[in-house]
């Protein structure tokens, strides 16, 4: 505490001045209709759908199905083509393996007017359409027209299964899909084989009215079984393939096990009425502490507005090893009661601080045992804050995030359908707690202590202390 000099206090000022410009203006270059963001601002928060408005939904096997991982992925297909061919690029899609569950979220469109969402999610519920179809001809807007679309060789109940694999040739990793077929396509599959082998011909697959491949026949394919090759694919994409191929045989059809949907008005006025509450919040929080404990609580107050601006940069994508954030209204919550925790860890130090100096210690020896005797309870106070968060990210978060499988063993009971509303409450009141040991702890501490350097803070009176002169 001693060795700290007087400039530290400017410094961390400065430091928490500029990054709280470039939280929430971004740095950004436009280069005509191009624009190369380096640093994202508030701007480009992700809000959810409570906020913006959307559709939540969570389907089901029917009663009594217990689908396998592979189903579950192949219902999972499913989805994704059919929310990229209703133009929904910007969605969320969970799985739940161990409940059934598969959980979707998108939000209304913009300048969408006619948006019927409860057409939107029985289209998305329904079993998928697998053909397998002569040729590759398609319209003006890809569907199948002239021979393609009057020549299908087989369907999706035609089709056992799919499954990526791969094999290793002269040092390099090769991809494929690999089909079986029932007895029920083997013959029509070897029929057209047999003669589109001769030209060479191609085998479009279909799902829906969305071609997901078109390969070429190189050989009569007559034992129901057949391997789709390319010198592009991966082990992802030929998954991906996989398992699109295998939702066309389903043996059965999605149900709706629970559905809502948010207006956007609604939600933008939660979110603005939270942002309200917070400000007036913080302000209120800012008077108190600064009337009851004078300097140490006006750098608290510095040290707050520096975690909320830190838990902000979590949620926006600043910070390099952490990606952008979907931001809810528990969300909001979350940084709110973040600055809470906060207030507490600064009030813990700022009394301990005055008990001291009331017991006859010296200003410096005051400063140095307050925060010394504080931080116990502060870390106690905290940590117990990140395990509940850790355990709401784990029980209600998607089930592939790094929670949801560290405590699997422990809520594989939980369904995943409230992830990104108790999960994102859990993210920013981790975030939060987590940036309260930085901001208020260690720099309440450099500014309290380079503040104490001048002689016009030297006064006890200054730190809620009796002057005994």
């Amino acid at each position: 505490m001693r060795k700290i000099k007087k400039r530290v206090f400017f410094i961390i000022v400065a430091c928490i001045a500029v990054f709280t410009c470039l939280t929430f203006f971004g740095i950004s270059t436009q280069y005509g209709d191009v624009k190369t963001t380096y640093i994202r601002g508030v701007d480009g928060i992700r809000w959810g759908i409570d906020i913006r408005g959307g559709v939540d939904v969570t389907f089901t096997p029917p009663e009594g199905v217990e689908a396998t991982e592979s189903q579950m992925d192949a219902a999972r297909a499913v989805i994704e083509q059919r929310m990229i061919s209703l133009g929904i690029t910007d969605y969320e899609l969970y799985v739940d393996y161990a409940n059934y569950h598969l959980i979707v979220r998108f939000p209304w469109q913009a300048g969408e007017a006619d948006f019927d969402p409860e057409q939107a999610v029985k289209e998305l519920g329904e079993t998928a359409e697998l053909t397998f179809r002569k040729g590759y001809e398609v319209d003006s807007v890809g569907l199948p027209t002239g021979e393609t679309a009057e020549n299908i060789i087989i369907t999706g109940a035609d089709v056992e299964s799919a499954q990526a694999v791969w094999w290793e040739e002269n040092g390099k990793q090769n991809f494929a899909v690999s089909l079986t077929l029932l007895d029920s396509g083997k013959e029509k599959f070897a029929e057209a084989t047999t003669e589109l082998a001769e030209t060479n011909g191609i085998i479009s697959i279909w799902m829906d009215d969305t071609c997901i491949s078109y390969p070429n026949v190189e050989e009569p394919l007559t034992d129901g079984q057949a391997q789709i090759t390319s010198s592009t694919f991966t082990w992802e994409s030929a998954k991906a393939l996989a398992d699109k191929i295998n939702s066309g045989a389903l043996p059965f059809k999605l149900t709706t096990a629970n559905y809502r949907t948010i207006s956007p008005t609604l939600g933008e006025g939660a979110r603005d009425a939270m942002l309200i509450a917070g400000v007036i919040a913080f302000i209120a929080i800012a008077v108190y502490v600064i009337a009851i404990y004078r300097l140490p609580g006006v750098v608290a107050v510095i040290a707050l507005f520096g975690q909320v601006v830190a838990s902000i940069a979590a949620v926006t994508g600043f910070f390099a090893f952490i990606p952008s954030f979907t931001l809810t209204i528990p969300g909001i919550a979350g940084i709110i009661l973040a600055v809470g925790m906060g207030v507490d860890a600064n009030v813990i130090t700022a009394e301990r601080i005055r008990e001291e100096i009331n017991n006859g210690k010296s200003l410096n020896s005051a400063l140095e045992l307050g925060y010394k005797r504080a931080w116990a309870a502060i870390f106690d106070g905290n940590i117990t804050i990140v395990f509940v968060a850790v355990i709401l990210m784990g029980a209600f978060g998607p089930p592939d995030s790094i929670f949801a499988q560290a405590l699997r063993f422990l809520f594989f009971m939980f369904p995943a359908s409230t992830a990104g509303t108790i999960y994102s409450f859990g993210y920013t009141l981790l975030m939060g707690v987590l940036f309260n040991f930085f901001f208020g702890v260690l720099c309440s501490r450099l500014m309290l202590a380079a503040l104490s350097k001048f002689k016009a803070f030297r006064n006890v009176k200054l730190y809620g202390g009796v002057d005994n002169e």
